[in-house]
């Protein structure tokens, strides 16, 4: 057991960027609108998110690289080699700017449902304190500390928001029966933007950038591969028990709309009292605060890499890109778009973007060049071609549906 809990770290830190307010709100939205359904839709997410970060973890571990710089280094063709970069560069740092706002948002939606919400103007502007407060504490945990002390806030603040919802969940004394029912696969057509966030808010595109460096950070040589993927299991099976007890909170609360996962805080109180709007608040707050920490983190992981950067998290020009996402995040969280709206935006987004950086990792994980004797076998990659299967389904048909609505 000691050795086990030495082990933890990456995989954790992997469990609090996509246990984030974007899952709490998706999440709500999922039990509120279609009650314990779409838990299958979940579970799905949980084991293809499993498959996906244990290429990225081995990654890391055998070749000591990130993705982004494996994508760098195999990709022969110069100007094949540039678009590529280009586009994850695009995609993931202003995806992450996007997402730090919503992460923010997240964590002053849980600050507000326990204090009270304050705000000063600064012209046309109305700034949240609770945002530059919740941003302050990003920046100041990146700026002033290593890969081991980030290791020990995150582990602290993991188990803090598990034990919050889980016992928010055990709170509302869900029918086990109706629960089980939910795991049973349903049309995908029902609640089909619902499935695709789901999946966006669990297998975070981001994340496979973030664990493959963080891998490498931690561990050198396949002598650890056992203790990453254990570790890696672990962690992400905790994450998915969590979403799934947002689900069930949700499903059990008397409101029929939501527009934050304050509402849910809201519409608990009435039925199982003041300490399940607690438990939430506080949970929302941890979340929004872990993810607004590995958002900045590995959009700087990702630009290193892309532009060949050394020097590592103390690199001045690493320390810049976090720290011009976190500004970014607080001034768009602040902008007065409903919390709801930017985050289930960025959830359907990583939704669409997903199969791409899927494909990149899978063919880097087959390469003999990168992975010798560790690359993937068979079995890995029938698994792992139809996670990415099911990525392009969702995405492609969440395309189709809304060029039918336009």
């Amino acid at each position: 057991m000691k050795n086990f809990l030495k082990n933890l770290g990456p995989g954790i830190l992997v469990s609090a960027a996509f246990i984030g307010p974007g899952t709490v709100t998706i999440c709500s939205i999922a039990g509120v609108y279609f009650g314990y359904s779409l838990l299958w839709a979940l579970l799905i997410s949980i084991f293809a998110c499993i498959v996906l970060q244990e290429m990225s973890a081995r990654l890391g571990l055998i070749s000591g690289k990130g993705l982004s710089d494996c994508i760098r280094d195999e990709m022969k063709n110069p100007v094949i080699r540039i678009f590529i970069l280009f586009l994850i560069f695009s995609a993931i740092v202003i995806g992450n700017a996007a997402y730090e706002a919503g992460n923010i948002t997240g964590a002053v939606l849980g600050a507000e449902a326990v204090f009270s919400s304050v705000n000063f103007e600064i012209g046309a502007f109305s700034i949240n304190i609770w945002s530059l407060i919740i941003g302050g504490v990003a920046f100041s945990l990146l700026y002033l500390g290593s890969y081991k002390k980030l290791e020990k806030v995150f582990i602290a603040l993991v188990l803090l928001m598990s034990i919050a919802f889980i016992l928010t969940a055990f709170l509302t004394k869900p029918d086990l029966s109706e629960v089980l029912k939910g795991f049973v696969p349903g049309s995908f057509d029902s609640g089909l933007l619902t499935i695709i966030a789901l999946v966006g808010t669990t297998v975070v595109p981001y994340n496979l950038f973030l664990h493959a460096s963080l891998v490498s950070e931690k561990w050198s040589g396949p002598k650890y591969l056992g203790a990453v993927r254990k570790e890696l299991v672990f962690s992400l099976l905790l994450g998915g028990l969590v979403s799934m007890a947002i689900v069930v909170c949700a499903a059990a609360s008397n409101i029929n709309d939501i527009e934050s996962a304050a509402d849910l805080a809201v519409g608990l109180e009435p039925l199982f009292g003041s300490s399940a709007t607690i438990f939430l608040a506080v949970g929302l707050l941890a979340a929004g605060i872990t993810s607004s920490i590995t958002a900045p983190l590995a959009a700087a992981y990702v630009v290193q890499g892309c532009l060949g950067w050394k020097g590592g998290m103390q690199s001045p020009k690493f320390k810049m890109v976090w720290m011009i996402i976190i500004i970014l995040g607080v001034l768009f969280s602040s902008l007065g778009v409903k919390p709801v709206e930017i985050i289930q935006f960025a959830q359907i987004a990583n939704g669409l973007v997903l199969p791409v950086i899927a494909i990149f990792l899978f063919w880097i994980v087959n390469q003999r060049s990168v992975l010798g004797k560790y690359r993937n076998n068979f079995l890995q990659n029938l698994i792992g071609g139809v996670v990415i299967t099911l990525a392009i389904f969702l995405g492609v048909k969440s395309i189709f549906n809304v060029i039918q609505n336009l």
